[in-house]
């Protein structure tokens, strides 16, 4: 099953759910450009200028249920188009999540972009989360579904 990388599929304890077009998510928010450290666990860091726009805008947006005290994200799934994803070292697709208030955290952010320019493929387009007080694992790529949900989702990482 191919998965439309533009299309982001939102569920779970929202109001309104369903398939979104990039375009539908950014429309009426102004674009904003945040200069974050982006820090590995393997001990380097870079310093980027994002371009996106809060995450918690969105969830406003969407009208979060009063269940809704988690946030789990998806990356695409596509081994063709993202050939690391045939390697086993991971369950794929990558997973990802968010408690609410770090969600809603107003530095949280949805990159579309980078470095003033569209957020290229290896960066994880065409959309992709950045929290900047936290390792970059948590700055999920390629995101395709949201859910907020009430328990923890289950993360790449922690499976």
């Amino acid at each position: 099953m191919t998965v439309d990388p533009w299309s982001i599929e939102v569920d779970g304890a929202v109001h309104n759910p369903g398939k979104l077009h990039l375009e539908d998510i950014l429309s009426g928010f102004d674009l904003q450009e945040r200069i974050y450290r982006l820090r590995c666990v393997e001990a380097w860091s870079m310093v980027i200028p994002w371009v996106g726009i809060p995450l918690g805008d969105v969830i406003r947006r969407l009208e979060p249920t009063s269940k809704a005290k988690y946030v789990a994200f998806e990356t695409l799934l596509d081994p063709e188009q993202l050939p690391g994803q045939k390697r086993r070292v991971l369950d794929w697709p990558y997973r990802e999540g968010l408690r609410m208030d770090e969600a809603m955290n107003p530095l949280t952010l949805l990159a579309v972009g980078m470095y003033g320019r569209t957020l290229p493929g290896q960066n994880g387009a065409p959309l992709r989360l950045v929290v900047p007080w936290k390792y970059g694992f948590k700055s999920i790529k390629s995101i395709v579904r949201i859910r907020l949900q009430e328990e923890e989702p289950a993360t790449s990482w922690n499976l």
